[in-house]
């Protein structure tokens, strides 16, 4: 008697927890790891992707996202995602180590404007682009999200590439950058990110380059005085899903997935447009000058700099947006 009661008393308890279980159990979680912060764009539209792919499968699909690294660094989740330890990540041309048209992705002077660099990614060498990443990385493009151009800042207008006069100025260690501002007539410093800030405010450099996010977080409006709308790289970057986990969907789940991510990207555009007006607002809000730049100038003599640090494979199409 003592057994069948603690029987039926288990019973009860299973019953419990399966009432108890959420509705929504997904069939597939997929893992989406990244290396922005909460408040970042990328991430809530990360989010938004996976709010969406639930409402479109019944929440047969859901997606966990890892932000801030937390699932690991972007190479480290590029190879998790060949591997099968990782499904999702946001990255762009770090795959030109294995697809070398991804560099395409952040080419200085390329894009002459945000409409003509969507032209571009979202058009025929976009879909090379993205059949190079599948075939090559074994990593699937879904969605694309536009980044903020760089812009110079200093401590005087730039309108003109003469106007730099062999101004000191920190550039990324990319011998791309420092090889283009060369050409422009600055004198280029690598230097890290973390040093800037004291670099400017003590006078060892005059200017630096930074998307208006970066000028804003980092506090240059401190000690710089102007934005030079130089927007001399624009570029992007892909929401993207493993060869391993695309090839487990059905083919309406792949349209599921795409489905989504055409929403996540979407309300990803809203939220960089707002975030460049408030940007802007916030810096000239804090002193900052904005100039307008001769674009046309500074492309013309960044041009030979720059089809010199592209590879054979990338060079006529660099040379044919340039012609553009």
């Amino acid at each position: 008697m003592f057994k069948s009661i603690r029987t039926g008393a288990v019973a009860l308890a299973a019953l419990a927890a399966v009432a108890a279980a959420p509705a929504w159990a997904a069939d597939l979680t997929l893992k989406l790891g990244h290396l922005a912060n909460e408040q970042n764009a990328w991430h809530k539209a990360a989010v938004k992707f996976g709010e969406e792919l639930a409402a479109r499968t019944d929440g047969r699909i859901a997606v966990e996202i890892y932000p801030n690294e937390s699932l690991g660094k972007e190479m480290d989740l590029i190879n998790g995602m060949q591997l099968g330890t990782a499904d999702m990540t946001i990255t762009g041309e770090s795959l030109q180590n294995w697809a070398p048209m991804a560099a395409l992705l952040a080419v200085p002077y390329a894009y002459k404007s945000l409409e003509h660099m969507d032209e571009v990614a979202g058009g025929e060498i976009g879909e090379q682009i993205k059949a190079q990443i599948v075939e090559r990385a074994r990593i699937r493009p879904i969605a694309y999200f536009a980044r903020g151009p760089r812009n110079l800042t200093s401590n005087r207008p730039i309108a003109h590439p003469d106007d730099l006069d062999g101004l000191k100025m920190r550039v990324p260690n990319v011998p791309l950058f420092v090889d283009v501002w060369k050409a422009l007539g600055a004198q280029p410093t690598p230097m890290a990110f973390s040093e800037v800030f004291t670099s400017l405010q003590n006078g060892a450099i005059g200017a630096q380059e930074n998307p208006l996010a970066l000028i804003r977080s980092a506090n240059f409006n401190e000690v710089q005085s102007h934005v030079n709308l130089t927007q001399h790289v624009r570029s992007w970057i892909y929401l993207t899903i493993s060869e391993l986990a695309w090839n487990k969907l059905s083919d309406e789940d792949k349209a599921h997935v795409m489905d989504a991510a055409a929403a996540a990207q979407a309300y990803e555009r809203e939220l960089f447009l707002a975030s460049l007006a408030e940007d802007r607002a916030y810096l000239e809000g804090k002193g900052m000058t904005f100039t307008e730049v001769d674009g046309a100038a500074y492309a013309a003599k960044a041009k030979d700099a720059v089809l010199a640090n592209v590879n054979d494979e990338i060079k006529p199409i660099v040379e044919g947006l340039f012609a553009e």
